[in-house]
């Protein structure tokens, strides 16, 4: 998919680009190549004689082979990662950036969350973009935000789990449940902090790179304190999954030490009866309790009697509750 956005008014327009005759006639400020085909590929090299290599999106990619320009040609290459909090399968989406003279071009697979947040934000604020680089520094101002708004979701879904395993007597399923939660947040909340540190890079970049105005490295540096301050959340965030990690894993184990404590109880109790019942099967001639018209009866009585008496004290002692 080809996405082209021209400037209009100080706002950003989508224009709708159907063959490379319209793209010829266009003077956009960016260029987004979402999963592109071929043909789209080649209308951009044809108008803007860039060619994209076909592993621009290579993940294993060292710093350098990550952010580097090219003074010759006029091109600055970056890869980064945008978030995608997706509820089931959450993940790091790379994205790859090239500016080309004038013309910022971003290129992915997948629809990102973030360039929806900018477009709309862009058609709506005049005057928030005025060439290329302010469309790069706010992609990375509002995948920032919206990293401070998943944090903030992060701390909710951990409140709902704290107030649903820390009532008193929770059962296995409560824990379980929580602990499944509990996983699902730890993992979102280190996705988090990679994109932010990711992020960081980037913006270290571009301000040695000196391809920013004194404006735009202003805005740089204040996207940077922004994520500095996304670090200290998500440490706090870590330490809550800790202590509810902590806190469900020991529900768990009280809860089994009560099946252990139940079995124990029983086995206790069981001994006088089974004592009993071993005494009166030995074979021995002299045994006076084996002439008793009631001895039958009055032996069982005598099992019953211990087992209850000792369920009665151990009731009493508290040791079942």
């Amino acid at each position: 998919m080809l996405n082209v956005f021209t400037l209009k008014n100080g706002r950003l327009v989508q224009q709708e680009v159907v063959d490379s005759h319209a793209l010829a006639g266009l003077q956009p400020v960016w260029v987004d190549l979402e999963s592109a085909t071929p043909r789209e590929l080649g209308w951009v090299k044809a108008r803007f004689g860039l060619m994209i290599p076909a592993d621009v999106l290579d993940q294993d990619l060292e710093e350098s082979a990550r952010f580097y320009e090219e003074e010759d040609e006029n091109q600055l290459h970056l890869r980064s990662d945008f978030l995608i909090s997706d509820v089931e399968r959450p993940r790091n989406e790379r994205v790859a950036f090239i500016i080309h003279g004038s013309v910022l071009f971003s290129i992915h697979t997948h629809d990102l969350t973030v360039f929806r947040l900018l477009r709309l934000r862009a058609r709506r604020m005049p005057g928030l973009i005025d060439n290329a680089t302010d469309v790069l520094l706010a992609l990375y101002l509002t995948d920032a935000e919206y990293s401070a708004d998943t944090l903030e979701g992060i701390y909710d879904d951990l409140e709902a789990i704290g107030a649903h395993i820390l009532k008193p007597r929770p059962s296995d399923q409560d824990a379980s449940e929580a602990l499944t939660g509990i996983a699902l947040q730890e993992d979102l909340n280190g996705r988090i902090r990679r994109n932010v540190m990711d992020t960081r890079r980037a913006l270290s970049f571009l301000l040695r790179s000196r391809h920013l105005s004194a404006e735009q490295s202003q805005e740089a540096r204040q996207i940077l304190r922004d994520l500095d301050s996304l670090d200290g959340h998500t440490a706090f965030l870590f330490d809550k999954i800790n202590f509810l990690m902590d806190a469900t894993v020991g529900f768990i184990n009280i809860n089994q030490n009560k099946v252990i404590k139940i079995f124990s109880v029983a086995s206790v109790a069981m001994l006088p009866p089974t004592l009993i019942a071993s005494i009166y099967g030995m074979n021995f001639k002299a045994m006076p309790e084996l002439d008793w018209t009631y001895g039958y009866p009055l032996a069982l009585g005598l099992m019953v009697l211990t087992v209850i008496a000792p369920f009665w004290y151990f009731r009493k002692k508290g040791w079942l509750n």
